[in-house]
């Protein structure tokens, strides 16, 4: 069984990237548990915080699902031509918490990917492209095998965040199987 932990980069209940995650569950196929992450609950980074309090809960449950995993889907927003604040708040987190360190046991060799769904007609390529230098400062083993940018995302979701575009449902699956396999070696 491959283990994949799937965080969507969106606080909002309606979000076209978590209804994207939940429709990369439903086609995973046999073989992979893909698991939901969430940020919610995670405060600002602040050094003189981390120092006082240390790790905060919700950084230390989104730490252990990490590295539970075999790899980490990452479905990406794109605020403002770019990756969103909440989002890389919580990586920067991940990284500066004790022990000391953090980044090789967390990120170092990882399978990641990059995933993400935009109302607009671009869909998030910008956001994915700024990812790039942060994973690989992370260095994490980006796969690079497909790619999947959702674009005008209003029109392959219902109302109720359900995926009905065949076709990107097509490309969802073949994405999430081929990174499954990616993780998996």
């Amino acid at each position: 069984m491959t283990r994949l932990l799937g965080i969507s980069g969106s606080l909002r209940a309606g979000s076209f990237n978590t209804a994207l995650l939940r429709a990369a569950q439903q086609v995973a196929g046999d073989g992979i548990a893909l698991e939901m992450a969430t940020l919610h609950g995670i405060p600002l980074y602040d050094g003189d915080a981390e120092a006082r309090a240390g790790e905060p809960a919700a950084v230390a449950a989104l730490k252990r699902q990490i590295l539970a995993s075999d790899g980490v889907l990452l479905v990406t927003p794109e605020y403002n031509n770019g990756i969103p604040g909440v989002f890389k708040n919580a990586i920067d987190w991940l990284s500066r918490t004790s022990p000391v360190g953090n980044i090789p046991s967390v990120f170092g060799g990882r399978p990641f990917a990059l995933i993400g769904a935009s109302p607009g007609g671009f869909g998030t390529i910008l956001s994915q492209n700024h990812w790039l230098p942060v994973l690989k400062t992370l260095g994490v083993q980006l796969w690079a095998g497909n790619k999947l940018m959702v674009s005008r995302a209003g029109s392959v979701f219902d109302a109720d965040g359900n995926l009905v575009d065949d076709k990107v449902r097509e490309q969802l699956a073949g994405f999430v199987q081929g990174f499954a396999a990616f993780a998996a070696r």
